[in-house]
């Protein structure tokens, strides 16, 4: 349990050092973003392009996702959208765009830093049916059967109870409602020294899932017509594996073809 609560406050401690961060510079400043400087480790950059889409507000973009959920979501106007881990607010302004003034968007976030941040561009906006609000993805302070679609973007694999966090959107979604998250998952396993690394977990990689694992978690969890929408192969930079591993292991890394792929998944309750 203690690890558990450790590796939160790790997530959490970075998460808010980013969005401060933000307030100094202009653009992406992920810790996945190999220029950024916010981390005491480089990450390789798992984020794509928002600046084609409706509704996007660089200010909010901290390049911090690993696909574009809003792409895949179905969402449709008038609807009520729940993002999980929403950041500085980026997909909660995309998913605004798509919903318009008759629907609702709520962001869900433990970071003090990243709520404020994502709370003053809302207000910038004028946006009156987009709130931001703090809560733990494994026990949201949300009531039951509220949402219709519900939304996320790299944030579920920083998760160390995934089960309890499918559940959790489970019980949040309406009747026939619906999620579309992007993750991280692997296929192969990691070196030790990577799964074990605080570092790592925080920078969207060791706290990954086998690909089989998660989809097996969505269901269990009770879900029905999962459906993989978009998949691609994230390449974790050689200089990054030399912190971590000599070259044996290294080359025993590449022989063993582990793969580190970013998901957009959508399943119904």
């Amino acid at each position: 349990m203690k690890v558990k609560k450790d590796i939160k406050n790790i997530v959490k401690e970075k998460y808010g050092r980013i969005a401060l961060k933000a307030e100094s510079t202009t653009g992406p400043t992920s810790c996945c973003n190999s220029s950024s400087d916010c981390c005491d480790v480089d990450y390789t950059v798992f984020s794509e392009s928002y600046e084609n889409h409706h509704g996007y507000q660089q200010d909010a973009d901290l390049g911090l996702g690993c696909g574009i959920p809003t792409d895949y979501a179905g969402i449709k106007p008038g609807q009520h959208v729940l993002d999980l881990g929403s950041g500085a607010g980026n997909d909660c302004f995309v998913a605004r765009a798509i919903v318009g003034e008759s629907g609702k968007v709520t962001g869900l976030d433990f970071s003090e830093e990243m709520l404020s941040k994502a709370r003053r561009n809302a207000e910038k906006l004028g946006y009156e049916n987009v709130e931001f609000i703090a809560g733990d993805i494994e026990e949201m302070p949300l009531e039951n059967d509220q949402f219709d679609v519900v939304i996320s973007n790299c944030v579920l694999n920083l998760v160390p109870e995934k089960q309890k966090a499918f559940s959790e959107i489970l019980r949040v979604l309406k009747p026939d409602g619906h999620f579309c998250v992007s993750d991280v998952v692997i296929k192969g396993e990691l070196p030790e020294k990577l799964k074990n690394d605080a570092e790592m977990y925080a920078g969207c990689v060791a706290g990954a899932m086998q690909l089989d694992e998660y989809l097996e978690t969505i269901t269990d969890a009770g879900f029905r017509n999962m459906q993989i929408n978009k998949q691609r192969s994230i390449e974790i930079p050689a200089d990054i594996l030399k912190m971590y591993l000599n070259e044996k292991e290294i080359q025993d890394f590449n022989d063993n073809k582990i793969g580190l792929f970013s998901i957009t998944v959508s399943a119904y309750k």
